[in-house]
C-alpha cells in the first residue's frame, strides 16, 4: 500500500470510527506499555466479560490503523486496495447496527513520534492502564531516548476522562511517576508497597508427567485489594509479570463495579495468548516456554527469570536478535548473555545482535560446546531436536521479524495443532515465510 493511499485509508478509518464511537458511546479502556500490552488486554477482556459486553482488540490491533479497525469491527485488509475499499465500505455501514459493545478495550502501541496523538484524536479513555516501559523499551530506536518514548505513553494518563481511572505499574520508576500528570484517579499495581492492587506470595504450580518428571502447570498468589485479600491462581500461564497483568486486570474490575473475588474467578478461565510465555508441550517429553512474539530487555529479563524458577532436567534458552533498541544494542544483548551463564545449561542464539548474547555467556563462564550459534530459526530448531532430552525446559524468544516461531514448530510435540498455539499463522505471515525462504 503506497504512502498516499495509506493516508487517505486511515484519515477515513478514523473518521468511520469517530461516528461508531459518537452514536454508541462506549465505555473505553486503553492500555498502553513497552510490554505485556496484548495479555493485558485479554485479562482486563476476561474480567469485564462477565458483567458486561464487551470488544477487545484483536492479536496485536494497537496501531493507527488496529484501533479504528477494532472500534468498527472489522479486519486489517493488508496490502490489498480493493480488499481495503471493502473495509471502508463495511465501516461506513457500522454506525447502523442495532447493537454494540458497552465496553471496548483497545491497545494502544508507540513505535514512532506522534502515535499516540493520532490514537487520542480517536479515542477519550474513561480507563487507561501503563504496563511496564523498563529502562530500555523497546522501539526507542525511533526516539531520541527512553524519556521521549515513555513521554508518548505518558500521553494516554494525561488524555483520560478528568472523571475516569488511570493505572500505573507502581513497581516500574517511570510509570509510577506518570501519578503527577494524569487525569482522573490514580490507581497503582504491583508486587510494592505503593501499589493499591498488590500481589504476594507467588509460586508456581507444578505437576507430574506421565514420566514422573515435575512440569510446570501455572502460577498462583494473593491479591490484596481494598482492604480484603483473594486467592488467585492462572493454570497455564507463567513468571511473575502475570501477576501484573492480572492485578491490572482486577484494578480495572473494580472501577467497573466487579469485586475483587469476582475478577479472581473470572481470571481463572484466562488463557495466555499465544507468543507470551505459553506452556507448550515439546517433543521427546520436554516442556516449551514459547514467548516469541516479540522481545525487548525487559521482555527478555523476565522470561529467563521465569525459566530459572522452573523445574527442569536442563534449562535451554534460544534467544534472538531483540530489535529496535538503538543505541543500547550491544549492551542489552550482553546482559542477557551475563543472566542466562548463572543458569542456563545450554543456550542457542539466533541472529547477528544475538551472538553478543552467546560472546558475553562465554565470557562469564559457560563452556563453549554448550553455547551454539545457529543462522535461522529453523537451523536453532533442527539443533534442539537432536539434543532435546525428558526433563528440559525450553525458552524461546526474540523479535517479530526473528519468526521464532518456527523454532518452536519444529520441536512442538503436537505441530497439527500450530494453528491454535503459535503467534503468526495467519496467511500473510504464510507469504512472510515463503517470501524468506525464497530470498
Amino acid at each position: 500500500m503506497n504512502s498516499f493511499f495509506k493516508k487517505i485509508v486511515l484519515a477515513v478509518l478514523a473518521w468511520e470510527a469517530r461516528a461508531v464511537l459518537a452514536k454508541f458511546q462506549p465505555k473505553i479502556v486503553a492500555v498502553t506499555g513497552s510490554v505485556g500490552k496484548t495479555s493485558t488486554k485479554e485479562a482486563i477482556a476476561a474480567v469485564l466479560s462477565a458483567k458486561y459486553r464487551v470488544r477487545k482488540s484483536a492479536k496485536s490491533y494497537n496501531s493507527n490503523f488496529g484501533v479504528p479497525l477494532t472500534i468498527v469491527g472489522l479486519s486489517t485488509a493488508w496490502q490489498s486496495p480493493t480488499g481495503w475499499a471493502r473495509v471502508l465500505i463495511q465501516g461506513f455501514l457500522a454506525r447502523f447496527q442495532k447493537e454494540y459493545p458497552e465496553i471496548l478495550v483497545l491497545e494502544a502501541g508507540v513505535d514512532h513520534p506522534g502515535d499516540m496523538d493520532g490514537t487520542l484524536s480517536i479515542i477519550e479513555p474513561r480507563v487507561s492502564v501503563i504496563t511496564a516501559i523498563g529502562e530500555i523499551p523497546v522501539h526507542v530506536e525511533f526516539f531520541s531516548g527512553p524519556k521521549e518514548l515513555a513521554f508518548e505513553k505518558g500521553k494516554l494518563a494525561r488524555g483520560t476522562m478528568s472523571t475516569g481511572l488511570v493505572l500505573l505499574n507502581a513497581d516500574d520508576d517511570v510509570v509510577y511517576d506518570m501519578r503527577n500528570e494524569a487525569r482522573g484517579k490514580v490507581v497503582t499495581f504491583g508486587f510494592g508497597k505503593n501499589a493499591d492492587v498488590r500481589a504476594s506470595q507467588y509460586a508456581l504450580v507444578t505437576q507430574k508427567n506421565d514420566l514422573q518428571i515435575e512440569v510446570p502447570a501455572g502460577i498462583r498468589c494473593k491479591i490484596d485489594c481494598q482492604g480484603s485479600t483473594v486467592p488467585l491462581r492462572m493454570n497455564g500461564v507463567l513468571g511473575r509479570q502475570q501477576l501484573y497483568i492480572a492485578s491490572a486486570a482486577i484494578g480495572v474490575g473494580g472501577y467497573f463495579g466487579i469485586n475483587a473475588l469476582e475478577s479472581t474467578r473470572a481470571l481463572e478461565g484466562y488463557h495466555s495468548v499465544p507468543g507470551r510465555l505459553s506452556i507448550i508441550e515439546g517433543i521427546k517429553n520436554s516442556i516449551i516456554l514459547d514467548d516469541t512474539y516479540n522481545a525487548s530487555p525487559t521482555a527478555m529479563h523476565a522470561a529467563l527469570d521465569t525459566l530459572r524458577d522452573v523445574p527442569a532436567r536442563r534449562r535451554i534458552a534460544v534467544l534472538a536478535d531483540m530489535l529496535e533498541i538503538g543505541k543500547f544494542t550491544i549492551q542489552a544483548h550482553q546482559a542477557m548473555g551475563e543472566l542466562a551463564a548463572s543458569f542456563v545449561h545450554v543456550l542457542i542464539t539466533v541472529g547477528p545482535r544475538a551472538k553478543f548474547i552467546a560472546r558475553e555467556a562465554i565470557e562469564r563462564g559457560m563452556k563453549r560446546d554448550t553455547v551454539h550459534e545457529a543462522s535461522s530459526a529453523v537451523d536453532a530448531g533442527k539443533l534442539l531436536q537432536e539434543m532435546l532430552q525428558p526433563g528440559d525446559v525450553v525458552l524461546v524468544k526474540g523479535s517479530q521479524s526473528m519468526r521464532m516461531e518456527r523454532v518452536v514448530e519444529e520441536v512442538m510435540a503436537h505441530p497439527e495443532l500450530k494453528k491454535d498455539l503459535l503467534v503468526r499463522q495467519d496467511e500473510y505471515w504464510k507469504k512472510e515465510t515463503e517470501s524468506m525462504m525464497k530470498g
